[in-house]
């Protein structure tokens, strides 16, 4: 049900939150939308005024914004007020940081933060203590890349508002198994998309999809995409309020390797018209290279969990995803 209403105000106003985003003037009527719903409260508990949905429940959600190419932390929103108890939730949509250090001059920084250029609050640990601080107070340092939600903030200290959350979290980790969630509906649209243009394109008096070489790139690219959505749901079937960081780590992981081989594959077979803007293709694709450096690529994520691997108890790898990741 939840899922279905969702959808009905993306379909009325994705396309227009989108160019409206990428050009620096928000998504006001997406963002009323869905606040008019009440749908930002769906994770928080029944008690609370929400929904009480559960990690499963949220992943077709998470990969719904993922389908359409969404530059709004709306997902990390619905999870930062399941956090935050109601006194600490602002009004506004929250992204998360990746990590917050301290500059030289005293300042709190953090760079590359996803969502920073259409975000209103950034949440985010520091030393020990969660701290909840606003964009617009914020120096920004945008990535420079083109339609680059991705930015560098830097606050000074009293702007920050200390706050407590309600579920003990990682917050890189939990910034990681949502983008593994985008990554999943973004990929699958990608394929959906590069598939349909096999069919739709003709060379040689048949269409492009009944060619070997191309029949054999759309093969490996779906396996790639069948391997983002499993591990991607994975995560979410934890049956905890959030997922842990070691199945964070494996979705986010996995995720992020397929992104940039999903990506390639896509602009292959499409050739030039992938790039061009009025194909939808290259909004797809850029979200996907700019998700997967989110809160860590592969190969940080990569690390982590070789580091916990070794230092496991278990002799055997498959004793190790047994028992501790399951």
């Amino acid at each position: 049900m939840f899922l279905e209403a969702i959808d009905a105000i993306l379909s009325a106003h994705a396309v227009e939150a989108v160019r409206s985003a990428e050009a620096g003037h928000g998504a006001h009527a997406l963002y009323a939308a869905l606040e008019e719903g009440g749908f930002f409260d769906l994770l928080a508990a029944e008690e609370e005024g929400g929904a009480g949905l559960q990690m499963s429940e949220f992943y077709p959600i998470v990969m719904l914004f993922g389908a359409t190419a969404l530059p709004l932390p709306i997902a990390s929103t619905m999870v930062a007020r399941l956090l935050l108890a109601p006194l600490d939730r602002p009004s506004g949509t929250i992204t998360f940081a990746p990590a917050l250090t301290n500059s030289h001059q005293g300042d709190i920084t953090a760079s590359l933060v996803p969502f920073a250029m259409t975000a209103d609050y950034v949440l985010g640990a520091h030393q020990d203590a969660f701290l909840l601080l606003p964009v617009a107070q914020a120096v920004r340092v945008p990535t420079g890349v083109r339609g680059s939600m991705t930015a560098s903030l830097s606050w000074t200290v009293g702007q920050a508002r200390a706050v407590r959350p309600l579920v003990s979290v990682d917050m890189q980790a939990l910034g990681a198994v949502l983008h593994a969630g985008l990554i999943a509906g973004a990929s699958k649209r990608v394929f959906d998309l590069t598939l349909q243009y096999g069919n739709d394109r003709s060379q040689f008096g048949k269409s492009i999809g009944k060619f070997q070489a191309i029949q054999h790139q759309l093969s490996v690219m779906a396996e790639h995409v069948a391997a983002t959505l499993v591990a991607a749901e994975s995560a979410f079937q934890c049956g905890r309020r959030v997922p842990s960081l070691l199945a964070s780590a494996v979705a986010k992981s996995r995720t992020s390797e397929a992104a940039q081989l999903t990506a390639a594959t896509a602009h292959a077979i499409h050739g030039a018209i992938g790039i061009t803007a009025e194909y939808e293709l290259q909004r797809y694709t850029r979200r996907l290279h700019e998700w997967r450096l989110a809160h860590g690529s592969e190969s940080y994520w990569n690390s982590v969990l070789g580091q916990q691997v070794l230092a496991s108890p278990q002799i055997l790898l498959t004793d190790f995803v047994r028992t501790v990741l399951a």
